[in-house]
C-alpha cells in the first residue's frame, strides 16, 4: 500500500515526510515552491483513497474486503529541519503539522477532510473546484472550525487536475534519475521557514 503511495507521491512531486505507525505523511511546495501545491496534494489524496481501495485486507480473509482509509489536509507555516546526527532526516515541526493530524483524525473513512484553509487554497489554485461544508467541528487543541469534504467525482478531479502546472509524461524520467543516485546526496542540510504549505496525513481505519 505504501509503495502506492509513494509513487502518487512521485507522481505529483510532493515531499515524503515519513509514515508514523499506520499513517502517511506527504507534503507539497516542499523543498522547492510550487505554485499549484494544494491541488497537488488534493489530487494525492484522491489517488491515495483509490489505490487504498485496490488493496485487501487479508488474502485469507477475503470478508474483510479492501483497505479504508481517512484523509486530512491543512496549509500553513511549519519549520524545516535536519534534525540530530543519528540517522538524520528531514523533519517538519509547527502547528501546521498538527492541525493536519487533526484534519484526519476528524475525517471519515473514503474522505478527504478540509480545513478552511485549505478549503480556500484549493480553490484559489483550482477555482472550479467543489467541496461540501462540514459546518463548524469542535477540533481538539483548535476549538470550533468550519470543515470542508472534497467532492471526488471524476468530474472534480478533472477541475482539479485541469490547473495542474506539471507534465506527468516527465515524472517518470525524474523518479528514474532520483532512483539513480545516493540517498546521501538528496539530505537538507539547513533550517528554513517554509510559508503555507499544504500538509496531508492518511490514517487507516475500519477494516
Amino acid at each position: 500500500l505504501y509503495t502506492k503511495f509513494d509513487l502518487q507521491c512521485t507522481k505529483y512531486q510532493l515531499f515524503k515526510v515519513e509514515t508514523i505507525g499506520d499513517a502517511y505523511m506527504c507534503v507539497g511546495g516542499i523543498p522547492n515552491g510550487q505554485e499549484d501545491q494544494t491541488v497537488r496534494v488534493a489530487l494525492f489524496a484522491m489517488g491515495a483513497i483509490e489505490a487504498a481501495g485496490s488493496v485487501m485486507v487479508s488474502e485469507e480473509r477475503l470478508e474483510l474486503g479492501c483497505v479504508n482509509i481517512r484523509v486530512g489536509i491543512h496549509t500553513g507555516s511549519v519549520i524545516a529541519s535536519v534534525v540530530g546526527d543519528l540517522n538524520p532526516r528531514y523533519c517538519l515541526f509547527g502547528d501546521t503539522v498538527n492541525t493536519a493530524s487533526r484534519m484526519e483524525s476528524n475525517s471519515e473513512k473514503g474522505e478527504i477532510n478540509l480545513s478552511p484553509e485549505a478549503n480556500e487554497c484549493l480553490r484559489d489554485q483550482a477555482w472550479e473546484v467543489q467541496t461540501m461544508s462540514r459546518g463548524i467541528l469542535n477540533i481538539k487543541g483548535k476549538g470550533p472550525l468550519e470543515c470542508f469534504f472534497l467532492d471526488q467525482s471524476s468530474e472534480n478531479w478533472k477541475r482539479i487536475h485541469s490547473t495542474l502546472k506539471i507534465k506527468l509524461r516527465d515524472v517518470h524520467r525524474s523518479f528514474s534519475s532520483k532512483m539513480e543516485t545516493p540517498r546521501s546526496d538528496h539530505c537538507f542540510t539547513d533550517s528554513t521557514l517554509v510559508e503555507d504549505l499544504p500538509t496531508l496525513l492518511t490514517d487507516e481505519v475500519d477494516f
